[in-house]
């Protein structure tokens, strides 16, 4: 069976315990297709609106014990998710913005973690330079480099978090 890498942002959501949205179901259907089998998983990838969130947010836990994926980690969860966002990204500078936002949120989440500072300051820095010709959040960032200033710090990131593994 492929491995499924929206199954980190799951994993994100759930030591979370946030409300369960179509991504929950996105991520149900992703997986039967990848072959995973479980009863549960199929009825989570056959839902609709309007969603039962007690008895989802059950379902969801089911789910994850048979599939033995563990998200009591909570600090594991987010670095395994925020690895998905950059490998999901880093050969695609039009997708850099909306990546970086998440990473940001990330950062505010977690009260400016300095692991994720990077990523808010790179956010802002190309939130800036997609409209104005200078941005102070990044030494160094114009509008010529600021994609390959995010794409080296997104490399560098994941190999911080391979060495860390």
């Amino acid at each position: 069976m492929e491995s499924v890498l929206s199954t980190y942002k799951i994993l994100k959501k759930k030591a979370f315990n946030e409300i369960i949205d179509e991504s929950w179901i996105d991520w149900a259907i992703e997986m039967v297709e990848a072959g995973y089998e479980s009863d549960n998983l199929y009825m989570l990838a056959g839902m609709t609106r309007p969603y039962d969130e007690t008895g989802l947010q059950e379902l969801t836990r089911k789910i994850l014990l048979e599939l033995h994926l563990d998200y009591s980690n909570k600090q594991k969860a987010i670095e395994d998710y925020a690895l998905f966002i950059i490998t999901k990204t880093i050969e695609n500078p039009k997708g850099y913005l909306s990546a970086l936002r998440e990473l940001r949120d990330i950062c505010l989440d977690m009260g400016y973690n300095k692991d994720y500072m990077n990523f808010y300051l790179l956010y802002y820095a190309k939130d800036d330079l997609d409209g104005e010709d200078y941005q102070y959040y990044w030494d160094g960032a114009t509008k010529q480099n600021i994609d390959q200033v995010i794409k080296d710090e997104f490399s560098k990131w994941v190999t911080n978090y391979k060495n860390r593994q």
